[in-house]
């Protein structure tokens, strides 16, 4: 970036939450699915937890279309929506049924209370809050799994054919889940230009307060936390 170029505000929250992204990417967990060496059932446990927060997390999107400020966002939110409701989570059913995870055992699933804190975080920000609430919300799980997608594909990436996981890291490097970030993060600038530093403060807060939970989550499926009995 030269001196003539002004940062973004996406630009602006991705460098804030560096140091939160790196201890993402440098998760045991995260590791050891770019490694292959995760065991299966660490990873049905995530699955499970991961299937319930997709749900919560699409709702986020069922928001943004409603409070859209114009038809091609509304359709944008709607597409996503639609996309991430048939595609990324039937990746997920096909793995469960791959890991032994039944469709009963699935849907009866129960979150952890960091996965309920997690999607009662976005979901209150998003019912209270305005559009770029609910995008600086979004935005910290799309673009920081494309990222460890990309990472794990880099450092193994000789190693994938061998690798159960081979097919999630090619799914969240892949061009086409890419795309959502790249909108939301475009939308994003959009909706902050000439937005007062409180409200642009409080929108960096959500970010990083989600980049935390990502952080919180990786730790608890690789620690299989649940409630205490």
């Amino acid at each position: 970036m030269t001196n003539t170029q002004l940062e973004s505000f996406s630009e602006r929250l991705h460098n804030r939450a560096k140091e939160i992204w790196k201890r993402n990417h440098t998760h045991p967990f995260v590791q050891a699915i770019g490694d292959g060496t995760l065991s299966e059932s660490k990873f049905a446990y995530y699955l499970k937890q991961d299937y319930i927060y997709l749900i919560e997390y699409s709702k986020l999107f069922a928001l943004g279309a409603i409070k859209a400020n114009d038809m091609e966002t509304m359709a944008k939110f709607a597409g996503i929506l639609n996309e991430t409701l048939h595609v990324e989570m039937n990746l997920h059913r096909n793995y469960c049924k791959e890991f032994g995870i039944s469709s009963e055992e699935l849907e009866k699933t129960e979150p952890t209370p960091i996965t309920l804190a997690y999607t009662g975080y976005m979901l209150n920000a998003a019912h209270h809050g305005t559009l770029a609430d609910i995008v600086a919300c979004l935005l910290p799980c799309a673009w920081d799994y494309y990222e460890i997608g990309l990472l794990l594909k880099e450092q193994n990436g000789k190693a994938l054919p061998t690798n159960r996981y081979a097919q999630w890291i090619e799914s969240y490097s892949s061009p086409e889940f890419a795309e959502s970030h790249i909108w939301l993060a475009k939308l994003l600038d959009e909706l902050t230009e000439g937005l007062p530093e409180k409200e642009q403060n409080k929108l960096e807060k959500h970010f990083l307060m989600t980049s935390r939970y990502e952080y919180l989550f990786w730790d608890m499926v690789h620690n299989e936390h649940d409630w205490p009995l």
